[in-house]
């Protein structure tokens, strides 16, 4: 099957159907906020806050929908991320945004969650999200966001881009793209993402498409970038926040899963092409070992995990 119709496919079946990780500070602060506005970390300038916008069961069972776990394997995903495994191997999930704080006190945002419901995840996400409540809770307007990067265009990671009439949510913001990930469903005919998320974006002129690494913000030597990662999706791209000897990678897609964390080689049933996001999930844990690092993470029931050693 082609990469990019996995999600319509997804999309298609559900309408049918009806800690051992750290999370000690790495230079950054505890939020004293719900469970919504989580915890953020700082690196250099840049402050990156986690913003819950929705939380539930997957539709089908842990081990239905990831491939290769062993037990050993499930086991340690458990102790990294207890909150995912309910009864009869249901999979919990979080869904979650982030903003980083420039350093110019403007925003940026990464991601924008499951949208209202009648966005295109309410066929099997818990719709409504409220990630426009954490922004407000956070104190971050949204005319003061000036970036949005979507990692990909799963239905889960682009719901608050626009109202469901098409006027972007963030007025004075630029959305960046990976131009891969947006060629791929114009080749696979995906009238749903394209009508619902691209069009109004590009009629209303803040589409940013983007090639490959992207720098989108620098200063005092601690840079904020594009790093495609993909795999999930053709044109995945997650987000490098790299400065003063550490880093916070806002991950995407790249992992859903703490056993993906703990045991890289896991499928996962709606990676569009897995031995391309074994690859890279494999790279990204890989180079994430070479200075302290936290993973941003969209899915996992903790906002912030260090890679598995």
């Amino acid at each position: 099957m082609d990469d990019v119709t996995k999600p319509l496919r997804r999309r298609t079946f559900l309408i049918g159907s009806a800690t051992g990780v750290a999370v000690a500070a790495l230079g950054g602060t505890v939020a004293s906020a719900a469970r919504g506005v989580a915890l953020t970390r700082t690196v250099g300038p840049f402050e990156i806050i986690a913003l819950l916008d929705a939380s539930g069961p997957f539709f089908q069972p842990a081990r239905a929908t990831f491939s290769g776990a062993s037990e050993r394997d499930w086991a340690r995903a458990r102790r990294a991320d207890p909150a995912a495994f309910g009864p009869d191997d249901a999979w919990h999930l979080d869904f979650r945004a982030f903003a980083v704080r420039l350093p110019s006190g403007r925003y940026a945002l990464v991601d924008t969650g499951i949208g209202p419901v009648g966005s295109p995840a309410s066929a099997w996400a818990p719709v409504p999200g409220h990630l426009l409540e954490r922004l407000a809770e956070a104190g971050i307007a949204r005319a003061d966001v000036e970036l949005v990067v979507l990692t990909h265009l799963h239905e889960d990671h682009f719901g608050w881009s626009v109202s469901l009439d098409g006027v972007p949510t963030f007025p004075n913001a630029r959305y960046v793209i990976q131009r891969t990930e947006i060629s791929a469903l114009e080749q696979a005919g995906d009238e749903v993402v394209l009508t619902y998320v691209v069009n109004p974006l590009r009629g209303s002129g803040q589409l940013s498409v983007v090639d490959g690494r992207t720098c989108l913000a620098e200063r005092r030597g601690t840079r904020m970038t594009t790093e495609p990662t993909p795999g999930h999706t053709p044109g995945h791209q997650s987000v490098v926040i790299r400065g003063d000897g550490r880093q916070v990678v806002i991950t995407g897609d790249v992992l859903v899963h703490a056993v993906q964390l703990v045991a890289p080689a896991v499928g996962y049933a709606f990676e569009g092409d897995q031995d391309v996001a074994r690859r890279t999930r494999q790279a990204l844990l890989g180079r994430a070992g070479r200075l302290p690092t936290w993973l941003a993470t969209a899915h996992l029931n903790q906002p912030f995990v260090r890679p598995d050693r």
